[in-house]
């Protein structure tokens, strides 16, 4: 796809996607022409009514001159003419000759002028009032005045639908509806903009919230539309937050009430290990112990991943740890761990640094990470980690030497149960879960790199310093 192909696409779906804005612009648009006919209707129906646009007094005084110069010919249709010319002069001029009057002139009955494109067929015996005339199809107005032997007749293109017609074919009904549009628009999209202002803020309100965060929104509009609909987002909020509450709670008593079993059937097995003789059954024992061992780390996570998502009450505050102390400590009580496994631990860290947070949160982090590291890592690899500080924030790196994770699995490594595929090592893919629940809530960031040497993986957490208080 070439660039420009690509940003007319882009285009393209920008003016294709459906806004609110557009749709409120084109309803005062269909509205605005919905106005504009009803006024013009308005003005053609009332023109139409009118006896006519000619007055009385103006067929009188065609009919004098008529009169005064009836014993010269030559000038008095000179004269009718010069005055049928100027009654279609302001027609002519606006580009409507369809719709100027027609004069029609007779004296003791016969017809002494006529102008060039009126009708034929009208006699001098038709009425003295209006009257609508069909000739041929086209309608038409008469208006008629009698002075004396002279009789004037005034033809006007009859009926608001001619009307219309004409008048649309000069550009008169869509022309100035088109011109007016352009400037009608803008004044109406600012107005739209901001009438809209309060939903943005709580459209903007809502986006800047966690998955976790259910809060009621802060926001309280005053305006009776947009007040229903945060309402209605706060109850909602509500029940997802009871809900979600009854569930951690419901985890919580369910992993802890399994605990006292697991470690009951711990006890029995291994006292039965001591009575056993036979190498099968010895071999059946041992099973039966590793699995247990992995339903009670499979039950302890459970417990730490309830526990990382537990709002923190008012007796766990967040406090200044030490957080290279912390870590000191923890690598010390792995170290079986790695011992076990024939991998060697190495911690690089050169400065004392100070995070806030709950220290056993922060104890759970470090755990799931070296375990994981450890656990991936091939007898005779080394697990490095490094803490150091980098502006206003802690970052911790921990990298083994395992056999990684592809770079495109890399964000769903953090659901919850999720494991990436051909993996030979037993898990329950909540380690990375949990991990990234306790960075969230000390507002910190994770992200996985490729280890250096281009084998294992590299995690990096940030994690905000402590402020430095002043003596």
């Amino acid at each position: 796809m070439t660039p420009l192909s690509g940003l007319l696409r882009r285009c393209w779906q920008m003016v294709g996607r459906p806004t609110l804005v557009r749709r409120l612009m084109l309803a005062q648009v269909l509205m605005l022409s919905v106005v504009w006919s009803l006024a013009v209707a308005f003005v053609l129906i009332e023109g139409t009514d009118e006896d006519s646009s000619i007055s009385h007094g103006v067929l009188r005084a065609i009919a004098n001159v008529a009169d005064n110069l009836a014993d010269q010919p030559q000038r008095q249709h000179e004269s009718l003419r010069a005055m049928d010319e100027a009654l279609r002069e302001d027609f002519a001029s606006g580009g409507m000759p369809e719709l100027a009057p027609r004069t029609l002139v007779w004296r003791n009955g016969q017809l002494i002028y006529r102008s060039v494109d009126a009708p034929a067929g009208i006699r001098s015996a038709g009425p003295v009032d209006a009257e609508m005339l069909d000739i041929k199809g086209q309608v038409w107005r008469t208006h008629t005045v009698v002075e004396g032997a002279t009789r004037v007749t005034i033809l006007e293109a009859g009926g608001p639908w001619q009307f219309f017609i004409t008048i649309n074919s000069r550009g008169y009904y869509l022309l100035p509806l088109l011109i007016s549009l352009p400037f009608l628009l803008l004044p109406a999209w600012l107005s739209i903009r901001l009438a809209l202002r309060p939903w943005h803020k709580v459209a903007q309100e809502v986006s800047a919230r966690g998955p976790r965060d259910l809060r009621p929104l802060a926001f309280k509009p005053s305006h009776g539309e947009l007040a229903a609909l945060v309402d209605s987002i706060n109850a909602l909020l509500q029940r997802v937050d009871t809900s979600a509450a009854r569930e951690r709670s419901f985890i919580a008593d369910a992993t802890h009430e399994l605990r006292t079993p697991l470690a009951a059937m711990r006890i029995n097995v291994e006292a039965l290990q001591g009575q056993a003789r036979d190498p099968r059954q010895q071999e059946l024992l041992d099973g039966i112990l590793n699995s247990n061992s992995r339903a009670a780390r499979l039950v302890g996570q459970l417990l730490r991943l309830t526990r990382s998502e537990v709002p923190s009450e008012a007796g766990e505050r967040a406090a200044p740890q030490a957080f290279d102390v912390l870590l000191q400590d923890r690598l010390a009580a792995l170290s079986w761990l790695a011992q076990a496994g024939g991998i060697e631990l190495e911690l690089q860290a050169a400065v004392p640094l100070c995070v806030p947070g709950q220290r056993e949160s922060l104890v759970s982090l470090i755990d799931n990470l070296v375990e994981n590291a450890i656990k991936y890592s091939p007898r005779g690899a080394s697990v490095t980690v490094s803490l150091h500080a980098q502006g206003d924030h802690a970052v911790l790196h921990v990298a083994d030497q395992g056999p990684g994770i592809p770079a495109a699995l890399h964000a769903r490594v953090f659901d919850r149960f999720f494991r990436a595929p051909q993996q030979d090592q037993p898990g329950s893919g909540l380690g990375l879960s949990i991990v990234a629940s306790v960075v969230a809530r000390h507002g910190g960031a994770i992200a996985l790199h490729q280890a250096d040497g281009g084998q294992g993986l590299l995690v990096e957490v940030r994690l905000p310093l402590a402020p430095v208080v002043m003596p």
